[in-house]
């Protein structure tokens, strides 16, 4: 064989040694690109839907904010609407009662509270406290009691009724209307159907 020929030959392995490495990288590289496109989209879809979530999540927490806020202030607005109708109520309550305390039945009914008041404090002394207007009955009640009674004014009583104080028994008896209606407002409050959830 000439030189020319081997010559020839090397330079044809040559070539075909290289071809074949070639077509080795490029497949190696078509395989690593396709492994990295892969990882890439994996990555891509995993960021995407932490993305989503993530904006959903703070969506919600948002929401959940601005409801819990307009629930707030929903309950804010029926407790002061609750509360304007319970002192409507009761004013004019108070002022029925107010009227009632011109009548007739309405001396009598102090005259058995004091009674009641008398036999709860047996023959002790004690101080009684009444409205000013209710001062003409002083003497009448007086007289329903055994031992020595004083009768003062008591300005915080607003309607009318009366109350007593024993120092020796430690007792106070309060038969007034102020009382007996502020007692009805936590029942009314719990029985009319105005309670804010």
């Amino acid at each position: 064989m000439n030189k020319t020929a081997k010559t020839d030959n090397f330079l044809k392995a040559i070539k075909k040694y290289a071809d074949e490495q070639r077509n080795a990288m490029r497949t190696e590289v078509e395989q690593l690109k396709e492994e990295k496109i892969k990882e890439a989209e994996k990555k891509a879809k995993y960021d995407s839907e932490k993305l989503i979530k993530d904006k959903l999540e703070a969506k919600r927490n948002e929401e959940t904010s601005r409801l819990a806020k307009l629930t707030q202030e929903g309950q804010k607005k029926l407790f002061l609407e609750r509360a304007e109708m319970t002192d409507s109520v009761f004013k004019k309550a108070e002022e029925k009662l107010a009227l009632y305390t011109k009548t007739a039945e309405y001396s009598e009914k102090l005259m058995e509270s004091a009674k009641n008041v008398a036999a709860l404090f047996g023959g002790e002394s004690c101080t009684l406290y009444l409205n000013e207007k209710d001062m003409d009955f002083a003497d009448k009640i007086k007289t329903l009691f055994v031992g020595e009674t004083e009768v003062c004014t008591d300005k915080t009583i607003k309607i009318g009724g009366l109350k007593g104080y024993c120092k020796t028994l430690s007792i106070v008896a309060d038969e007034t209307l102020d009382s007996k209606l502020g007692a009805q407002r936590e029942w009314f409050i719990e029985n009319s159907g105005l309670s804010v959830l």
